[in-house]
């Protein structure tokens, strides 16, 4: 069972774009620019969702999400699976993941949510003071 920690939701920055882009104060070029390596992430590891493209409204958008860490190696800043987020997060360290929307249509994208995964760093151990070595000082 993977356990979500740290969540942002962009739902808020979404809906000010999206206001934005209707208005006319931002063009639909600048919001359409996902590029090709997003597409065929949306198209090989995405997961569908009910929302429709806000921008072109033809088709649902698809989920990606990516994950980031210091301990996933080449893993890390690629798009991963849901069952590949669930096996990760029970053999790796703390990493992030970040769901983006696209539209595989029109190229929306925008990022949706972050949180965090994988099990939790051992904390580090202090030295007490009791523990360590006395000092000699410069009269003895």
């Amino acid at each position: 069972m993977r356990i979500q920690r740290q969540v942002v939701d962009y739902a808020l920055q979404r809906r000010s774009l999206l206001a934005e882009v209707y208005a006319g104060r931002v063009g639909v070029t600048e919001v359409c620019d996902a590029n090709p390596y997003l597409l065929r992430a949306a198209k090989f590891h995405g997961r569908g969702s009910d929302l429709i493209c806000p921008i072109c409204r033809k088709e649902q958008l698809t989920l990606v999400s990516w994950v980031f860490g210091d301990g996933l190696g080449p893993v890390s800043g690629s798009a991963r699976t849901a069952e590949e987020l669930v096996r990760l997060a029970a053999t790796q360290e703390e990493f992030s993941v970040h769901v983006v929307e696209v539209c595989r249509t029109c190229s929306w994208n925008h990022l949706v949510q972050s949180y965090v995964l994988g099990l939790t760093p051992a904390p580090k151990q202090r030295r007490s003071r009791r523990a360590a070595p006395s000092r000699r000082i410069a009269t003895e």
